[in-house]
């Protein structure tokens, strides 16, 4: 079976894509997919082929990137940030924020 790995959308800022993985979210370069396009930026529907090609490497970077530790290159260059879950309250918190 295959990792869940999600791609989030694109964070243009920081040219790179937000995927979520079991282990985290984290910001996916998109210099990584540079083969795709030699020096211009890869479509959505490249990145999105290309990030579920390498699905397993990520998740694998991702997940050690969550244990604190660094993975192997080329993966080394993703960066952990907050998952998308845990910045959106779940519809029970909203309750309670209301009341």
């Amino acid at each position: 079976m295959s990792p869940r790995v999600e791609v989030k959308g694109r964070d243009a800022a920081r040219e790179a894509y937000r995927v979520e993985t079991d282990a985290g979210c984290a910001l996916v370069p998109e210099f990584l997919m540079e083969g795709l396009r030699p020096g211009e930026r890869p479509s959505h529907q490249e990145a999105y082929e290309w990030i579920a090609a390498h699905r397993k490497p990520l998740a694998a970077a991702i997940d050690t990137l969550a244990k604190g530790r660094s993975p192997r290159r080329p993966y080394d260059t993703l960066s952990l940030i907050a998952s998308s879950r845990s910045q959106d309250p779940s519809p029970q918190e909203a309750l309670d924020d209301a009341h």
